[in-house]
């Protein structure tokens, strides 16, 4: 994802351990649970579980992605979105948390958490 960052002229964003785990048990909420959506019935949407967990930002987004083998083919179905490109290159964001489960069947869950 930097080097999509850096082939745009954007400042590499950081890895946020707090994200990071934000970003784990969201993907592993879907995996369990079986649904794919930005809002859990576990933690509601991605602003809830920062504010649940005390993360703070002044600017914040989230990617999900399901099904895809690999990270690449997820980055490439991330930067072939307008929507999720706009959250890999927004200029505002600093620190990234990712999470990666895979449910029972099989099925794999990946989020993307990015803030100020």
């Amino acid at each position: 994802m930097n080097k999509e960052r850096k082939a745009n002229g954007l400042s590499s964003l950081s890895l946020d351990s707090q994200l990071a785990k934000l970003a784990q048990l969201k993907a592993e909420d879907m995996a369990k649970n079986a649904y794919f959506s930005h809002t859990s019935p576990t933690y509601g949407s991605a602003f809830d579980m920062m504010k649940t967990y005390g993360v703070s930002y002044k600017t914040a987004g989230e990617n999900i992605a399901k099904g895809q083998k690999t990270a690449e083919s997820v980055m490439n179905g991330w930067m072939n979105s307008s929507g999720h490109r706009a959250n890999i290159l927004r200029s505002d964001y600093t620190k990234i948390g990712v999470g990666y489960a895979k449910s029972a069947d099989g099925t794999t869950y990946w989020v993307q958490m990015f803030k100020d």
